[in-house]
């Protein structure tokens, strides 16, 4: 479990061990999709606000969405929950 801290802790500019939340998503997304080396996280911030912008092979985006958006709302939920943590605001948006 170490190793797995240490991939998605990270120290901020103030000194603040924060969680990488890009690579949480990744995490998830490339564990569904069938090219997980298609799989791009782009991260923006703002203050306390993340927008993630994922973006996946176009053969893989039904995997990610899922049927009904079951997938999607499921990864959305999670991310949310993790960036709660930090006391962060997260938004995914799938291109």
């Amino acid at each position: 479990t170490s190793n797995y801290r240490k991939v998605i802790i990270f120290t901020n500019n103030q000194g603040v061990h924060m969680i990488n939340l890009s690579t949480v998503l990744g995490n998830i997304v490339k564990s569904i999709v069938d090219h997980p080396d298609k799989v791009v996280i782009t991260e923006h911030t703002e203050g306390d606000e993340v927008l993630l912008t994922l973006t996946v092979a176009e053969e893989d985006v039904g995997m990610v969405i899922g049927k009904h958006g079951k997938i999607a709302k499921a990864m959305r939920t999670v991310m949310t929950t993790v960036a709660k943590i930090d006391n962060r605001k997260v938004t995914v948006e799938i291109k």
